[in-house]
């Protein structure tokens, strides 16, 4: 059960809402499906994140199962703020998932459609945001494209009608890979926060200032990996995005197809000292 899996984690929690009264714009890490877990959320707490997502989780299967709870959500003493997401389409069943959670997160947040945040006709979405403000939501949260696109620039011109149009605070999400970047889209839209989801896979370090991953945030990973018992594909994949900018094509090819932990651990230690 949930319960006996991390009864030792419930603590006195926190209110995520302070954070975007703290006079500096809130920086968050994405529910990202299979990347967003306890150890990446550790490893990104120690650069400057101030607010983590767990992955976004399916309630119903969530509710149903002993087995999907146990495997889709873990937490710690140390992983505050956190910020459940859910994916539902029923309120009874979003409600019952919010309860077995809620003495172990700090928020609740329900995915509306990603990569779908934002209409061709914006005021549909600025009517939508109006309606979810009125039901008492504590913040919103707005990926700058349409359903059709995924690549293209994103409309930070839309986010920033949106913040203008709403009381509670507003997050602006899509295409932030440095934290440069996350300064200037807070700059530019007006929001309270910044969401960034590749950006981080690929530079857990990014909030901190660095301009790509640092070799102490790599060994910090190895650690922290090791530690939570992370699986091989999971702690390998990481990696990869990890040293994606820092690795020639000639070094990728060969730390790509590497197929154990302890061969990874030796590729480090050969190549980085690591």
């Amino acid at each position: 059960m949930i319960s006996d899996a991390i009864e030792t984690t419930q603590c006195q929690q926190k209110d995520p809402v302070d954070l975007f009264h703290s006079g500096h714009f809130v920086k968050i890490c994405a529910p990202m499906v299979r990347y967003s877990k306890l150890a990446f959320r550790t490893l990104v707490r120690k650069y400057s994140c101030d607010l983590c997502y767990t992955p976004m989780i399916i309630a119903e299967d969530f509710v149903k199962s002993v087995k999907a709870r146990d495997s889709e959500f873990t937490t710690s003493k140390g992983d505050r703020p956190l910020i459940v997401q859910f994916a539902a389409n029923e309120a009874q069943v979003l409600s019952d998932a919010a309860r077995i959670v809620c003495p172990f997160a700090d928020g609740i947040d329900l995915n509306c459609g990603c990569p779908q945040r934002i209409h061709d006709d914006l005021k549909r979405t600025v009517d939508l945001c109006r309606k979810a403000e009125a039901t008492g939501v504590s913040w919103i949260t707005v990926h700058g494209r349409n359903v059709e696109e995924r690549h293209q620039p994103v409309h930070y011109d839309a986010i920033k009608i949106i913040k203008q149009n709403m009381s509670i605070p507003i997050v602006a999400n899509g295409d932030v890979k440095t934290l440069k970047d996350a300064e200037n889209i807070h700059h530019m839209t007006g929001t309270d926060g910044v969401m960034v989801a590749r950006g981080l896979l690929a530079n857990p370090a990014m909030f901190a200032g660095y301009e790509e991953t640092p070799l102490k945030c790599i060994q910090d990973w190895v650690d922290i990996a090791l530690e939570h018992g992370t699986p091989f594909t999971c702690f390998h994949h990481h990696l990869m995005y990890m040293m994606e900018r820092i690795t020639s094509k000639q070094e990728k090819r060969v730390f790509n197809v590497l197929s154990s932990t302890s061969a990874v651990l030796d590729y480090l230690n050969d190549h980085y000292g690591v």
